[in-house]
């Protein structure tokens, strides 16, 4: 057990996690398009996110105090999820919380202890490529770090393409006055991330340790076809074709890691 620092007050530091993970298939035809959104709308629907973010709530201790969340027309849906590091009295939380309890209509509001999550599919009108991204962000005041659920994140999705900041702002203070700008040791986002999951991927970090911000990008490595075509049978494709799919696929993954139009 590591011990703990000993503050002058409360723990003043806010650490915020913004993840992004995009997921790239390969849908031809109108129809393919039309039930790829229809399958992105019931995999990540609003209710499977909200029970991904509670798990990354209990994951890093924290106590749910609000949940907003909504699907929208045509596609992609939103959770907010209030957070509190200590449990509260319920006497003391504001009445218009849910707690988790939620109904129809909610009405939600922010905290500097958040969780969000809006996903965002689309698709490129010339090569049939669709992509699925999926945005979150953890946001955290006092001891509670978000750092540890990467994988648990990366897991939840299909990743074909990651990209994770980590900032740490503010400061807090010892009980000897002394301002303290981090309070936990790091120097890599990809220090929280499982060894069997980094083989999976080509990383690179862009960090500014002064400044208390990490950045690290990553792309699949491995690209077998038939896990990005969707509805579709490999064998049932020309060779040809099959290597333009490929072709195409692996450009989109470029771009959108290296976020730039580069061919």
């Amino acid at each position: 057990m590591e011990n703990k620092l000993k503050l002058y007050g409360f723990n003043n530091l806010t650490k915020s996690l913004s993840f992004n993970i995009y997921d790239v298939c390969y849908a031809k035809s109108e129809r393919e398009q039309r039930d790829y959104i229809t399958y992105i709308d019931e995999q990540y629907n609003s209710e499977r996110l909200t029970h991904i973010l509670c798990h990354v709530t209990e994951m890093i201790g924290a106590h749910v105090l609000n949940i907003s969340k909504q699907d929208y027309d045509p596609q992609g849906a939103s959770v907010t999820v209030l957070i509190a590091e200590q449990e509260f009295p319920r006497d003391q939380i504001d009445r218009s919380c849910n707690l988790g309890h939620y109904a129809d209509t909610i009405v939600g509001h922010l905290d500097k202890s958040h969780v969000t999550v809006h996903t965002y599919p689309e698709f490129h009108p010339g090569t049939a490529i669709a992509t699925f991204r999926v945005d979150i962000d953890v946001a955290t005041c006092g001891e509670i770090s978000p750092l540890n659920t990467l994988n648990y994140l990366i897991g939840s999705f299909d990743s074909d393409i990651i990209t994770a900041d980590y900032r740490v702002r503010g400061f807090t203070r010892d009980v000897d006055g002394k301002k303290l700008f981090m309070d936990h040791p790091i120097t890599s986002i990809q220090n929280y991330i499982d060894d069997e999951t980094l083989e999976n991927y080509d990383a690179v970090d862009i960090n500014v340790y002064q400044a208390n911000l990490f950045h690290t990008k990553m792309l699949i490595k491995e690209l077998d076809l038939q896990n990005y075509l969707f509805n579709r049978d490999v064998l049932e494709i020309p060779p040809k074709e099959r290597l333009k799919i490929s072709s195409n696929l692996r450009r989109e993954m470029i771009e959108i890691y290296s976020g730039a139009n580069i061919f």
